[in-house]
């Protein structure tokens, strides 16, 4: 069983990356974690739809067979830290790969969205999915605080 974190592009900004990099690396101390950075879509390339199309295949690829699918979505469940804490350990008990997935900017293609087994919001408002990446990250190492009663969660 494991955690897939499954999203487009690298972050651009260092001081991002960075910390981006930092809450996956305390977050892989509790749960078994795997990132999978899948290579964005230039903009240019054609309509937004394209975009996340192609995006959309690179993620699915990404996502082990099997995988129950979650994706990150503004519309999706909305969480408070100790309910994403215990939604965590009950996923890791099923014994069951669980990828969570976060589009690019132009968000998720229609065959990642036909795929999802839930979806999970990460604020009430939108985010960049860098942003996005980075918040998703540091609610995991939070989750595996919760979990194991350590005081980081206040």
């Amino acid at each position: 069983m494991r955690f897939v974190v499954a999203v487009v592009g690298k972050p651009r900004d260092a001081n991002l990356a960075g910390a981006i990099r930092e809450y996956e690396t305390r977050a892989g101390r509790y749960w078994p974690l795997d990132v999978h950075e899948v290579r964005d879509e230039p903009g240019k390339t054609g309509s937004a739809d394209l975009v996340r199309e192609r995006e959309g295949q690179r993620l699915l690829e990404a996502i082990p067979t099997g995988a129950q699918v979650v994706t990150c979505e503004l519309t999706g469940r909305s969480m408070t830290s100790e309910q994403f804490a215990r939604w965590m350990q009950e996923q890791r008990e099923r014994a069951r790969d669980v990828a969570i997935v976060v589009g690019g900017a132009f968000g998720l293609g229609s065959a990642v969205l036909q795929r999802k087994a839930s979806s999970l919001s990460l604020a009430p408002w939108t985010l960049p999915h860098e942003l996005a990446r980075l918040v998703l990250a540091e609610q995991l190492y939070r989750a595996g605080t919760i979990v194991r009663g350590e005081p980081y969660h206040k």
